[in-house]
Formats: C-alpha cells, structure tokens, sequence
C-alpha cells in the first residue's frame, strides 16, 4: 500500500540533529510518523521527539549508508520517505574557492545526495512505493554572485531531483526537491573561514530573516501532502524565481549590484588578499 501520505509512515532524515533537519524529525513526529534521525553529531535519546530514533551517518561514507539500509530493513521491512537533507554551506568568490573547497563541498551536498538516492531506490522499487525529497536552496534556482560553489552543487540537486520525477514515477515512487531561502538557525555563528567581504553579507542575511526552521519545515510537508516537484518554501525564493522568468532584466540589474557592493567592500576594507570559503553544517 502506498503510504507516502498516510500517518506511521516511516521516514528517515539525514541532517537531523539540527536546523531545519530536526525541524523536520519533529514535524514527521508529531504527525504520527516513525522516524530515524541520521547526523553526525551526536544526539541524546531524550532530545528526541516520541516515535523519533537515531543513527550517526556520515553522508560520505558508503559503510554508513549500507549501515543505515540494514538497520532500516531489519526495524521496518522498508520505507515510505527518504529525506536527504544533510549539507553544508559556503560562500566564495571563484578566485578565492580552492579546488579542494569545491570538493569538499560537491562530496557532501551532491554526492550526499546521490548516495541516499542509490542506497534506497532498490527497496523503494521493489515496494512500488515510496518518497524521496531532496534539500536543495533557493540558490539551486537562481545564482547569485560569490557563491559559485554553492549555487552549482544545489542546482545539481534540482537536476537531479527533476531526473528522478520521471525515472521512478513508473516504479510508483515521488520526488521533491526543496527550495529554501535564508532563515534563522545557527548558520552565522558557525561560519567560519574566509572570504570576508562575502562572509559579512552572508551574516547580515541569516541573521535578517524572519523565517524559522520549524516554519520551513511545515511548509516541506505541506508541499509533499500536495506533490509539488518543487517545493518554494518561502515568499523570497518564489518572487526571486518570478523575477528571473518574467522581469529577468531587473533580476540580471540586482544581481549585478549585489557583486558590485562585493566589489566595493573589497577596495574600501583591503581583505582581497585572504582565501577561503565561508561553511556550516546544516543547510541554508
């Protein structure tokens, strides 16, 4: 029986010690579902919401995987949702982003991805069932200056997810991707690193939102109830998106001042000559 809907499904999280990944153990939680937290921080029994349990996985790691696949077949016999969400953040401008910068990152939001969806998509075939969402960013679907690195793993990830909407419809299995702008969490104080110039615009838009995670998280499954291929979570991606379709003079003219404030910064405050990349553990 499909199941992608009903209440008990089970459901598994990768980035779900913190951020909007917890966010999400506890909304699937609340609504009934059965659900393992994957991270690789640590997590306490009791900092789990009831029904909610834990596993340490390392999205680079094809042991961990294989760990959580095993442990997901003997507890459960399957499973309804796989949430890839793990990830980590950063920002650079392209001649301040090492190569082993962009390695870095492309292993663990791309290839994260990628293990998650290979790990599972043979039981989820064999069930004829099943959901995967994907967590991408706004930043998948428009690009904004200094964050090449960033921009071109979470618009993998909307490849991706759009290429798995129609290779396992057939199979009776969903995809989603999910689209997130700024929001609140512990992103500005964990950056670290870098690029000053980029770090400080970096800042002051975490820091700006009014968003929370456990907003965004109600917004995820409010677009998985309805089967959105793209889940908007907010009303800053979805004009920004409208922006670049529609008005895309306009989006080109902003985007072109916001890498022109970069460049002021840089010759006011002299910090060119530093390298590196801004990071954090959980999405953005």
């Amino acid at each position: 029986m499909n199941k992608t809907n009903a209440p008990g499904r089970r459901v598994l999280v990768t980035g779900g010690a913190s951020g909007l990944g917890a966010a999400l153990v506890s909304a699937f939680a609340a609504r009934g579902d059965r659900v393992l937290a994957t991270d690789l921080a640590e997590q306490a029994p009791e900092a789990l919401p009831r029904g909610a349990e834990y596993l340490r996985l390392d999205v680079t790691s094809d042991d961990d995987w294989t760990a959580a696949l095993a442990r997901v077949e003997e507890a459960w016999g399957g499973l309804d949702v796989l949430v890839n969400n793990a990830g980590v953040a950063a920002g650079g401008r392209i001649d301040h982003l090492t190569l082993d910068d962009w390695r870095w990152i492309t292993e663990i939001n791309l290839f994260g991805v990628v293990r998650g969806c290979r790990t599972f998509t043979p039981m989820l075939k064999r069930q004829g069932s099943g959901y995967i969402v994907n967590t991408a960013s706004a930043a998948g679907l428009i690009h904004p200056p200094t964050m090449s690195s960033y921009n071109a793993v979470k618009a993998a990830v909307v490849a991706l997810s759009e290429t798995l909407q129609h290779e396992l419809a057939p199979y009776g299995v969903t995809t989603s991707v999910v689209c997130p702008s700024f929001f609140r969490t512990n992103l500005a104080s964990s950056l670290r690193g870098g690029d000053p110039a980029v770090e400080a615009s970096a800042g002051k838009l975490i820091n700006g939102s009014k968003l929370t995670a456990d907003e965004i998280a109600a917004e995820v499954l409010k677009g998985m109830d309805r089967r959105r291929p793209v889940i908007l979570t907010d009303r800053a991606g979805r004009t920004a998106l409208r922006a670049k379709r529609w008005l895309r003079p306009l989006y080109d003219r902003t985007m072109r001042r916001t890498a022109e404030g970069v460049r002021r910064r840089v010759e006011r405050g002299g910090p060119a000559a530093k390298t590196g990349t801004t990071s954090t553990e959980k999405h953005a």
